[in-house]
């Protein structure tokens, strides 16, 4: 590999316009594509001046020389667009989920370990200030034992939002709120508190059975293996604009709680013998584009990327923690009530 990573961006809509922003601005890269079945989504944007595509296959068969792709498709076409790449030695990036099910991702770990291959699944939560601070905080052990955990998600997600896309809301592309809202809330969930145990659940589309195949609000149940208890409930059932996406932690010596429409800003800190450091801010950008507090932080991704293949790092998020988060949510469902 050259001193630049040749990379291709594989779907346009709202995420993928994202990346090629992102690529465009970062010295390690260069964007050779851009991808997608609608051609008309090219039009008066920044990817009229690059080479376009209307399927992977073309674009294969044209030979362009691309090190890496970053797939912003439906989450049910994640695994054949990435298996496709893998065995041919590509890398990929895989927006949230890397697939619908856990036996698909792990099938592409296997096929990127045997073509010699990196998968890079996208968890851009993690990057935020106050998800590093919480990190910081539980793995010193500041907080003791760890007694309740509540997780709160609640947006709105209206015939605006699915309007846009026909794949939004079907149990086949999207897969459902867990999948496509509300993953990343999940894996902040696993990444700071670990493995999850007698999980119960229970699911409702209060008003949007005109919209979607799938639940709109549910309440999860569950006990951390490594001591205390927790619950996740979520909704996209607010009216108009989103609500919060909380986490309020109860603890033996103090309690913590991150809030805001994200999680992107820490609301409480009474901690015993603990002063709350100064936290970075939040790059933030709402679900439609303009900045206004959500914790995004994609170019942390890139930068580890470029690490990872210019200079032989360590890459930061690895694939069967992706697993492991699809996992995680299989085992919600099926725990249904």
């Amino acid at each position: 590999m050259s001193d630049k990573i040749n990379i291709a961006v594989l779907g346009y809509g709202h995420i993928g316009k994202k990346h090629v922003e992102l690529v465009s601005q970062h010295q390690s890269f260069n964007l050779v594509a851009v991808i997608d079945t609608d051609s008309t989504k090219f039009e008066n944007t920044a990817a009229q001046s690059l080479n376009t595509f209307s399927s992977l296959d073309i674009f294969l068969e044209a030979n362009l020389p691309v090190d890496l792709i970053a797939i912003c498709t439906p989450n049910g076409l994640h695994f054949q667009q990435a298996k496709q790449l893998l065995e041919k030695g590509i890398h990929v990036i895989i927006e949230k989920p890397i697939t619908l099910q856990s036996g698909e991702a792990e099938i592409l770990e296997q096929t990127a370990q045997q073509h010699g291959a990196h998968i890079f699944p996208i968890m851009q939560n993690r990057f935020s200030p106050p998800s590093q601070w919480l990190k910081e905080l539980l793995d010193s052990g500041t907080l003791g034992n760890i007694f309740m955990v509540q997780v709160s998600c609640y947006w709105n997600r209206d015939e605006r939002y699915y309007a846009n896309s026909a794949w939004r809301g079907t149990k086949d592309l999207d897969g459902g709120t867990l999948y496509t809202q509300f993953s990343h809330f999940l894996d902040i969930l696993h990444w700071l508190f670990g493995d999850l145990t007698n999980i119960k659940s229970k699911f409702a589309n209060f008003n949007h059975q005109h919209l979607t195949e799938v639940e709109d609000s549910g309440i999860i149940t569950f006990d951390f293996k490594s001591g205390g208890m927790g619950s996740f409930n979520f909704s996209t059932s607010v009216w108009q604009e989103n609500l919060e996406s909380s986490l309020t932690i109860i603890a033996e010596n103090g309690s913590v709680k991150v809030g805001g429409q994200y999680m992107d800003k820490v609301e409480k800190c009474l901690v015993k013998n603990y002063t709350m450091p100064e936290l970075a801010l939040t790059n933030a950008c709402n679900d439609y584009g303009t900045y206004k507090g959500s914790a995004q932080n994609h170019h942390h991704h890139y930068d580890n990327i470029a690490e990872v293949l210019l200079n032989n790092r360590k890459i930061h998020i690895q694939s069967h923690e992706s697993v492991k988060l699809i996992q995680l949510i299989e085992n919600i469902y099926t725990q249904f009530s």
